[in-house]
C-alpha cells in the first residue's frame, strides 16, 4: 500500500476533468491527475509533460472515478505539514497541496525521472507522514475488522500483515485500500490514505459504534495514531541501510537481524543515534512498501519527543551515496510500473475487489456463502465464482504506442469502430521511466476485451493509438520472501 493521492483544483494543480470523474473523495497514494503539468514547472523536469485532454462523451457502462478537489469541505483551510516539513524545504523540496497536507513533489538535486532511477538502483527515502495510522484492539477488534474487510485476518501470525479493502455493506464498494498488520492476539495496526482521511473515519465511526451498541463500549478500542511520522525507504540498498543503524542492545541477534524479517512482517526495535545512543523509543519497521522494491515502512513515535521523526530521517540520510529524499513524482510512476492501484483513480467505492481485479484480497476460507460475514459477500461472491457473468469490466494493463502518453481519463475504443464508441477508460498512466518511456497505462474495459493481447484504441488528443493489454507489473516486484 502502502501507498499516494492526486494533486487538487483550486490551486491550480487540477486542469481539466475527464468526463468519467465525479466529485467524490479521492486517495492518499499518488499523484493522479496532473503530475506532467506539474514537472513542467518543476525544476529539471522531464520536457514531455503535458495536461490531460478533455472528453466530452460520458457513458453509464464506463468506471464512475472519484476525485477529491482542494477546494472540496475534506481538504479546505492551511494546508497541514508532516513533522518532516522543515527538513523537506530545507533540503529543495518542490513543496505542493496534496490530500490537505504540503507535501514535497520533487528535490532540487534529483528530477523526477532520475529519483525514479534512482530508487530502483539505490534507495529512497519518502515522507508519507500524511497517511493515518490506527491501532483498533480489544475483544471485538478481530471481528469488527473481519465485518469490513474480505480479508482472512484470523489467519494472520502476530507481527505480519496483508494488503485489504474497506468495503461499503451492501454493494462490497472499495471505501479504501489498507494494509492491515496483526500485532497481537486482539490488537491490529493499520493504514489508510490521507486523501480518504474523513470518508475513512466516517465509515469506521459508524461501523465501530454499531458494534459498541452491540457488544459494550469495552468491545473495541480505536486510536488515530496522529503522534506518529512516517517514512518509507525503499530500493535494493534500503536493508544493509537500515541495518547499520539497527541498535543491537538488549535484543537478540535474531531480532537485529533485517534478514530475518520477510515482506509483509513488522518488528519494533531502536535505531543508533550518531553519539551512539539508541532512539527515545523503538520504531515500527514494516518490510513493505508502495514502489514493488524491497524496503520498510518505518513508523516513529514522537510521544516524549518531537523531534524523533527528523532525527531518524537523518540517520536514513547520512549516507547520500545510497539513500536520498525522493518526493511524489517518483512514488506515482514506482506504484504504476509495478501495477499498483491508486485510490480515486484505479478504484473507488463504483468498483468491488473483483471488478478490480483483487479479487485475491477476499480470503479462500471466506468464499463460503455459508459463512460469509463481510461487507458486500452478497455481490463479491457471485463475482468471484463467475466473472464472466457478472463483470461488465475488468481493470488491466495497457502498452501504449510512441508518442504522447495515455493520461487518466483517457477514452478506450474499438480500432475499427469509426464511431469510437467507448468500451473503457483509463485510470493511470504516463511514460515508464524503467522502460525507457515506454507508454504504460491501467484502466477499465469491457469484459471479453480484456485478455492479454488484445488491441484497441485509445484517444489521446483525439486522435487514436494503439493501445494493446498487458499483464501487470511491466516492472517486477522485488519484495524480500524467505527462499523456498
Amino acid at each position: 500500500m502502502s501507498a499516494i493521492r492526486s494533486l487538487r483544483k483550486g490551486v491550480d494543480l487540477l486542469g481539466s476533468k475527464s468526463v468519467y470523474l465525479q466529485s467524490a473523495p479521492v486517495a492518499a497514494n499518488g499523484i493522479g491527475r496532473q503530475l506532467p503539468s506539474l514537472l513542467s514547472r518543476s525544476p529539471r523536469a522531464p520536457a514531455s509533460g503535458r495536461p490531460l485532454a478533455r472528453y466530452t462523451a460520458r457513458t453509464a457502462s464506463l468506471p464512475q472515478t472519484a476525485v477529491r478537489y482542494a477546494s472540496s469541505p475534506a481538504s479546505s483551510g492551511p494546508l497541514r505539514q508532516t513533522q518532516l516539513y522543515d527538513l523537506h524545504v530545507a533540503r529543495g523540496a518542490k513543496m505542493v497541496p496534496f490530500a490537505g497536507f504540503s507535501m514535497p513533489l520533487q528535490y532540487s538535486d534529483l528530477s523526477h525521472v532520475e529519483s525514479h532511477h534512482w530508487t530502483r538502483e539505490k534507495a529512497s527515502l519518502f515522507d508519507v507522514s500524511h497517511m493515518v495510522q490506527h491501532s483498533l484492539s480489544g475483544p471485538g477488534a478481530m471481528e469488527l475488522l473481519m465485518k469490513v474487510t474480505p480479508s482472512s485476518l484470523d489467519k494472520l501470525k502476530p507481527n505480519s500483515s496483508t494488503l485489504s479493502c474497506l468495503l461499503e455493506e451492501g454493494t462490497g464498494g472499495i471505501v479504501d485500500d489498507t494494509v492491515i498488520t496483526r500485532r497481537g492476539e486482539d490488537s491490529f495496526y493499520f493504514v489508510t490514505n490521507a486523501g480518504r482521511r474523513t470518508e475513512d473515519l466516517v465509515f469506521l465511526q459508524a461501523e465501530i459504534d454499531a458494534y459498541r451498541k452491540a457488544n459494550g463500549a469495552d468491545s473495541l478500542k480505536w486510536d488515530i495514531l496522529e503522534d506518529r511520522g512516517l517514512v518509507a525507504l525503499q530500493g535494493p540498498l534500503a536493508a544493509s541501510v537500515l541495518q547499520s543503524l539497527v541498535h543491537s542492545e538488549g535484543v537478540s541477534a535474531a531480532e537485529a537481524d533485517l534478514s530475518t524479517l520477510y515482506f509483509g512482517n513488522c518488528r519494533s526495535l531502536h535505531l543508533t543515534l550518531p553519539d551512539g545512543s539508541a532512539t527515545s523509543q523503538p520504531i515500527l519497521i514494516s518490510r513493505t512498501g508502495y514502489t514493488g522494491e524491497d524496503g520498510f515502512e518505518i513508523s516513529i513515535p514522537t510521544e516524549g519527543n518531537p523531534s524523533l521523526p527528523q532525527q531518524v530521517t537523518e540517520l536514513l540520510l547520512s549516507r547520500p551515496d545510497e539513500v536520498r529524499l525522493a518526493g511524489l513524482a517518483a512514488r506515482d510512476s514506482l506504484r504504476l510500473e509495478a501495477g499498483m492501484c491508486l485510490y480515486g483513480s484505479d478504484i473507488s467505492t463504483a468498483q468491488t475487489p473483483p471488478a478490480a481485479s483483487l479479487g485475491w484480497v477476499v480470503g479462500k476460507d471466506r468464499r463460503d456463502p455459508a459463512a460469509a460475514t463481510f461487507n458486500g459477500a452478497s455481490a463479491i461472491l457471485p463475482q468471484i465464482a463467475s466473472p464472466a457473468k457478472t463483470l461488465s469490466q475488468r481493470r488491466v494493463g495497457f502498452t501504449i504506442e510512441k508518442g504522447s502518453p495515455a493520461r487518466e481519463g483517457a477514452v478506450l475504443v474499438d480500432l475499427n469502430d469509426e464511431s469510437r464508441t467507448p468500451i473503457g477508460v483509463i485510470t493511470s498512466g504516463l511514460p515508464s521511466p524503467s522502460l525507457g518511456g515506454t507508454n504504460i497505462a491501467m484502466g477499465y474495459i469491457k469484459s471479453g476485451l480484456h485478455k492479454k493481447g488484445t488491441e484497441v484504441g485509445v484517444l489521446v488528443r483525439n486522435k487514436v493509438r494503439k493501445a494493446t493489454v498487458t499483464g501487470m507489473p511491466w516492472v517486477e516486484s522485488k519484495f524480500y520472501r524467505p527462499k523456498a
